[in-house]
């Protein structure tokens, strides 16, 4: 159990640090944009409608996002550069970084126990597993990639 604790508040201190972090950079850049040339685009009323939304409704999608992978530092940043209020956005950071760091802690912490004994037990096993995990990433990298590349069908390359 203590070495859950540790784990846990050492992540929590991390993500209540890079998310804290994330906000102030969004906040500065959120105010360098308001003295920009940009100044005008958003100071119109759909802008400043959307704005409201967020310092208003913001700090559940703040909460929330760090349930999420990928999504928590466009959040945080956003939640910044739209100005959320400190006590709209703190208590969401609060929440959201401790669930996170609880669920990292535990289901980190048991990947890594779980991994270790396999190594340990049964290095062939272990290495095999490790094997085939890597190379399911790598098919899921190559299909997706190559999914993403148009079709070179029709291009006038092919016809010559």
């Amino acid at each position: 159990m203590d070495k859950l604790a540790l784990t846990a508040g050492t992540l929590y201190v991390i993500v209540l640090l890079r998310a804290g972090g994330t906000f102030a950079i969004g906040w500065l850049a959120g105010a360098g944009a308001r003295r920009s040339r940009f100044a005008g685009r958003i100071s119109s009323a759909k802008f400043r409608r959307a704005e409201l939304a967020i310092q208003r409704w913001g700090a559940p999608v703040v909460a929330v996002s760090f349930l999420t992978v990928g999504f928590q530092t466009a959040a945080n940043f956003l939640a910044g550069s739209m100005r959320m209020p400190l006590p709209r956005y703190l208590p969401a950071l609060l929440v959201g970084g401790a669930a996170w760091a609880l669920i990292y802690a535990t289901a980190g912490l048991g990947v890594l126990e779980v991994l270790a004994r396999l190594f340990a037990e049964r290095t062939a096993l272990g290495g095999s597993a490790a094997a085939v995990l890597v190379l399911a990433v790598c098919g899921v990298v190559v299909y997706r990639r190559r999914r993403a590349v148009p079709s070179s069908e029709g291009t006038a390359t092919d016809k010559a």
